[in-house]
């Protein structure tokens, strides 16, 4: 366990930054399934957007959101 302030308080900090990022990496994984399943293009932007906002925060790698991105309009045609 730390003995330091600052590296308790780096725990504590590191520890809402995980719950934060799996929170919004699992709520745009949701949205990219329920856009497929239902074939909704109004909700498209959204979901560009939700996963632009990942990669910019550094939770998912940049490949990886052009990747995804591809993907989703290839299901959605």
């Amino acid at each position: 366990m730390a003995n330091h302030l600052s590296s308790l308080k780096r725990i504590r900090q590191n520890h809402i930054k995980r719950k934060r990022n799996k929170y919004l990496y699992k709520s745009t994984k949701t949205a990219i399934k329920k856009i497929i399943k239902t074939k909704n293009h109004k909700d498209f932007p959204k979901v560009i957007s939700m996963i632009d906002k990942l990669s910019k925060k550094n939770i998912i790698h940049i490949n990886k959101s052009s990747r995804l991105k591809k993907q989703l309009i290839k299901k959605l045609r």
